[in-house]
């Protein structure tokens, strides 16, 4: 039993937790400054012990599912990444979909009773997106968009897990929000197609690097990493975002949109490799940092102090999975 969740737990693969964890308490930190406004109406803020819940929920959402990606992604993984648990046989297939499958039931029961029942509606979207995935990366750029939708959910699940709102639950404001993680997310995903080019050729995944080629991917994966921050600026300048920007919010967009721009070079200049696997890092550091910036605009302090902790322990647990291939 032991071996078996030691095995399940590195297939988690736990430094993309805060993908899920800070995309979700972008959501959670948006509610919180409508319940604490003069104008809300139904909104309460939430408990601390509320809190905790959605947020472990979210964090531990990344490992749960990604249980079900690998076993739908085994033929690329057989050559992507042939030291993953369940590619070695390390993890019995059967026996860890049954435990993700307990542990989904157990998510939507504690939604249902414990949270608000209108979040059911995004985890369950997160849940089929995820499977939907796998089959989309093979399609080009419609994998990036619905893997950018599926962590999107995680912030519409942390807005309405955290406390009753009447409808419309989506405004032009929260649908801004959810529209940027889901660019940041789906250009994230784009990167982490470099490492996996040759084993999605051969497992027949047209991926966009796989349609486009290496060469030409690599100028435009320095181009795009300026997607975010133009997003931000359309959506902003068009008053979508009824938030306002103060100093913290620009030194922390300062720092991401810093941090992206490495990303697109550090993938331009190392598109195959060893260096496109270790270029992970940076490319989760921008992303995830890149949302924590995001809270900036309902709780500053609380955004500085994740972007914080969250540039150090991405690293840190990403340098727990030394193997490049698994």
């Amino acid at each position: 039993m032991l071996y078996f969740i030691k095995a399940y737990i590195k297939s988690m693969r736990l430094y993309y937790a805060f993908v899920t964890g800070i995309a979700g308490w972008i959501g959670m930190s948006f509610y919180e400054y409508i319940a604490e406004s003069p104008f809300q109406t139904t909104e309460l803020v939430p408990g601390t012990e509320k809190k905790a819940v959605i947020l472990i929920l979210l964090f531990l959402s990344w490992g749960i599912n990604q249980i079900i990606n690998d076993y739908l992604g085994l033929p690329e993984d057989r050559v992507n990444a042939p030291h993953r648990p369940m590619v070695t046989g390390e993890l019995n297939p059967q026996k860890a979909l049954i435990l993700t499958g307990i542990l989904l039931i157990i998510t939507l029961m504690v939604t249902y009773f414990y949270l608000e029942p209108i979040a059911l509606v995004p985890a369950i979207l997160g849940i089929l997106l995820n499977v939907l995935y796998e089959y989309a990366k093979g399609h080009g750029i419609f994998g990036n968009i619905i893997f950018g939708l599926m962590i999107s959910t995680c912030t519409a699940f942390g807005f309405l897990a955290a406390g009753p709102t009447e409808s419309p639950y989506f405004t032009y404001s929260r649908v801004s929000v959810l529209i940027l993680v889901a660019v940041m997310n789906g250009l994230m995903t784009f990167y982490t197609y470099f490492k996996d080019y040759e084993g999605d050729k051969a497992a027949g995944k047209r991926t966009i690097i796989v349609r486009l080629g290496v060469e030409k991917s690599r100028y435009l994966a320095a181009v795009t990493s300026l997607l975010p921050a133009a997003f931000f600026l359309l959506i902003y300048l068009n008053n979508f975002i009824e938030a306002r920007v103060d100093n913290s919010f620009l030194i922390l967009a300062g720092l991401t949109l810093f941090l992206e721009l490495r990303t697109g070079y550090l993938y331009f200049r190392n598109p195959r490799g060893e260096r496109t696997y270790y270029s992970l890092v940076a490319n989760f550091r921008a992303c995830i940092c890149g949302q924590a910036t995001l809270i900036a605009l309902f709780n500053t302090e609380l955004a500085m102090l994740l972007f914080l902790v969250s540039y150090m322990f991405v690293g840190f647990l990403f340098d727990l999975h030394k193997d490049p291939k698994s």
